[in-house]
């Protein structure tokens, strides 16, 4: 938020005061070495810094002939130097001695309290993890603290956002101020060398959400350490932040400059002077926390100790996960998990038994996760839903609480998890949890412990919480040339062709990364060729962008020019034209690809690709056999009925609601696994805009996805954001994997959204208006990648 710039008379006295004399004397050598903001301060300013007389001359005089006697002194007392005139202040030194001189004047007195700092550590890990897999950037602990002291003066405390004052007939006053101006004291390095402390105002800082706190913040300090300051920005404070914790200084009394009521300090964040030897097991064991000291200097004349006490326990409850105030800040960033809350240990006397206890709890703990994990994973883009911690999920819901994060537990194979600990035996609950979390809880949530195959859920298990393989920059720029021809042909299909249908991919660009990563994956393998059905959202972007029909070809349907001997669909419109085509993988290998045609808005193309794969399976295990060729000698998949089986790879995309409504899906489910209709498995993309035309997700089925009914044939599904196109990658070159492995198929659920109607010649803002409201203010996937 932006305020206008504030009069002259309106600049503080207090500890910036020397930048004024500075910046003055720069003024007067040269107004146009300052800023138009410095010099618009200085055209009516007079320095108050009197000038030091020089010193007076004395006649010289004749050196005396011997040594002088002294007054009352004795010959045996001990000679007393004079002590040296030292050095004279002046400018910015002289103002600072003044202002501390004055400040003696301020009756002031000073409150402390201890503050447990370990909710604050484990919620700031939680952030910064997000942050760093998200938008970039990190939360320090002063971040949090100024937010909770903003929070605590603007909503709890008021009373201590005053300041005293003289009227013109000499009675005392107090200012109650308005709003809340935070004064940060910054060390600051000047152009000698030396260092002062500069304290720029946080202006309005009770009208800002945290994303913006933090944003003006941090603007703030940039600004202040690199000489962009300007007189507006010293202007306003009401209560000044210092925080000489950052020096280890454990708790200060700060001078308090006449103008302004509070002054809080922030000590250094660690444990107890007593226990800063202690074994960090035995800390954990013991549950003790890192504390903080918040000091609160006030000015009495206006601010009693009962005022100061009551505002530094409402800081000490915001810290402590009161009043909203971790949750209100995890919305505010969009962290899409549920803030950690605050409860006691609970470990009891017999601490072996206690631990033993524990064990089985985190046992359990790991178990939810790998069933259940999905369910609180960052999956919409759109974020719709509040975030909600499922009771399985919770460390609370198995009797473990935050003082077990810094305890060990074993990872062995009872659990499961010893691959994922890299060799070690033992890790901290805090570790364990980040395993599981980002194997099952991010952007990509996989929903497999329904497969009753124990061999098939561990080779499923291995590749989700084994090591990952990293995303290279050739892949990412692969990646965002995917996106780019994406968006760039809806964009102009849009401009170009206004009022036709054309049911574009807008808000699902990421199909086409993931259906070009799952193609790669088939050409390098060697496969024959792949057979694809789908109905019409998206379709005109996989004829270019996948199947290689060219831009002329598109454009000229759009026209009308329509094809009536156009392969799979003569004289139909043209999102339901079938098209033959040749894609190359990166690596430049080919791979045949058959859209087949599908004329209608339903999805009946389903059975019609499985049918065409067993047909095309078929006829080459008859070539290979009549060549000689051993069938069992593919590394095809189980099941598939023939080597032919590993050669083509059917590929179906559905929309959501059509998945989970259409009985034609849900039978060709059933038949996927008999043996005379097997084709080695199919993959199944859900192109999931969680709208299906005008219903909502509630409004349409019962089920919390639109792909649990491929849960009764025991498929694994891979739930993925659509916004995270590395995270859609990866799930595709897993469900290949899959298939090829297990033969047998396998589901891609990706959430993404329709930006548009259904046809884009509807308004959807009528029927959803909160939906459409969301994605009217959020990125396109490939700008945010």
């Amino acid at each position: 938020m932006v305020h206008g710039p504030t009069p002259p008379s309106a600049f503080p006295s207090g500890q910036n005061a020397w930048l004024i004399e500075e910046m003055f004397a720069r003024y007067q050598a040269d107004p146009e070495s300052v800023s138009v903001g410095w010099r618009d301060f200085f055209a009516d300013y007079r320095s108050h810094i009197p000038e030091a007389a020089p010193p007076e001359q004395e006649p010289p005089s004749a050196p005396p002939a011997g040594p002088a006697a002294i007054p009352g002194r004795s010959d045996l007392a001990p000679a007393v130097e004079a002590p040296p005139d030292g050095e004279v202040l002046r400018g910015p030194g002289a103002r600072l001695a003044a202002n501390m001189e004055a400040s003696l004047a301020v009756p002031v007195a000073t409150s402390f309290r201890e503050i447990p700092a370990k909710l604050l550590d484990v919620n700031r890990l939680v952030i910064n993890g997000h942050l760093r897999r998200t938008r970039g950037g990190r939360v320090s602990y002063t971040h949090l603290i100024a937010y909770a002291i903003v929070r605590a003066v603007a909503d709890h405390a008021p009373a201590m956002n005053a300041s005293f004052t003289s009227g013109a007939d000499g009675l005392p006053r107090v200012v109650r101020h308005p709003h809340v101006g935070l004064g940060l004291a910054v060390d600051h390095e000047r152009r000698d060398g030396t260092r002062t402390l500069l304290v720029p105002c946080l202006r309005h800082a009770e009208e800002l959400g945290f994303r913006e706190f933090t944003d003006a913040y941090d603007e703030l300090l940039r600004r202040t350490r690199s000489n962009r300051l300007t007189a507006d920005d010293f202007a306003g404070t009401t209560v000044t932040l210092t925080n000489p914790g950052m020096l280890g200084t454990r708790w200060s009394v700060p001078r308090l400059m006449s103008g302004q009521g509070l002054i809080v300090g922030v000590g250094a964040i660690d444990y107890p002077a007593a226990f800063q030897g202690a074994d960090p097991h035995t800390l954990a064991g013991w549950g003790v926390s890192k504390v903080v000291v918040l000091s609160s200097t006030y000015d009495h004349r206006v601010i009693q100790g009962a005022q100061s006490g009551d505002f530094l326990a409402t800081v000490h409850d915001l810290l402590v996960g009161k009043h909203g105030f971790y949750h209100d800040i995890f919305r505010d960033l969009g962290v899409p998990y549920k803030e950690v809350e605050w409860r006691r240990d609970v470990m009891g006397a017999d601490t072996a038994t206690a631990m033993t206890v524990k064990q089985s709890q985190v046992d359990a703990l790991i178990a939810a996760h790998r069933d259940r994990g999905h369910l609180i994973a960052d999956l919409d883009p759109l974020a719709l839903n509040e975030p909600d911690l499922h009771q399985d999920l919770d460390p609370a819901g198995h009797g473990l609480t935050i003082w077990d994060l810094d305890r060990e537990f074993e990872v062995s194979e009872s659990n499961g998890l010893e691959a994922a600990a890299g060799g070690r035996d033992r890790l901290p609950l805090r570790e364990i949890l980040g395993l599981l979390r980002d194997a099952y809880c991010r952007t990509l949530g996989v929903d497999y412990t329904h497969i009753l195959d124990p061999d098939e859920k561990r080779w499923i298990r291995d590749q989700i919480e084994g090591p990952q393989r990293a995303v290279d920059h050739a892949e990412k720029q692969h990646i965002l040339d995917r996106l780019n021809a994406a968006e760039a042909l809806e964009r102009f299909l849009a401009t170009r062709y206004v009022g036709q249908k054309r049911f574009g991919l807008e808000g699902a660009e990421s199909v086409i990364p993931t259906i070009d990563a799952i193609l790669s994956e088939a050409a390098d393998a060697r496969m024959h060729s792949a057979i694809m059905g789908m109905s019409h959202r998206g379709r005109l972007n996989v004829l270019v962008n996948i199947v290689g029909k060219t831009y002329g070809q598109l454009f000229r349907e759009f026209e009308g020019a329509i094809d009536p001997d156009a392969v799979q669909g003569s004289g139909d419109v043209k999102y339901h034209l079938g098209m033959s085509g040749k894609f190359n993988s990166p690596a430049g290998n080919p791979l045949r690809v058959d859209l087949a045609a599908n004329p209608s808005h339903l999805e009946a193309v389903g059975p019609v690709v499985v049918g065409m794969a067993k047909a095309r399976m078929d006829g080459l295990a008859v070539v290979a056999s009549a060549q000689g060729d051993d069938p069992e000698s593919d590394d095809g998949a189980a099941g598939a009925g023939s080597a032919a089986g590993a050669g083509v790879l059917p590929l179906i995309l559905h929309g959501d609601a059509a998945f989970a409504g259409q009985g034609v899906v849900t039978e060709t489910l059933h038949m996927s696994q008999l043996d005379g209709y097997s084709v080695g498995g199919t993959i199944h993309l859900v192109i999931n805009n969680q709208v299906g035309f005008t219903a909502t997700a509630r409004e349409g089925r019962s089920s919390p996805y639109p792909t649990d009914v491929a849960r009764m044939i025991q498929a694994p599904i891979l739930h993925v954001n659509g916004d995270d196109p590395e995270a859609c990658v990866r799930a595709g070159r897993l469900a290949f994997d899959y298939r090829r492995r297990w033969g047998k198929d396998v589901v891609i659920d990706l959430w993404c959204y329709r930006r548009h109607g259904h046809n884009e010649g509807d308004d959807p803002s009528i029927t959803q208006p909160l939906m459409y409201n969301r994605i009217a203010e959020h990125r396109p996937v490939r700008k945010g990648y």
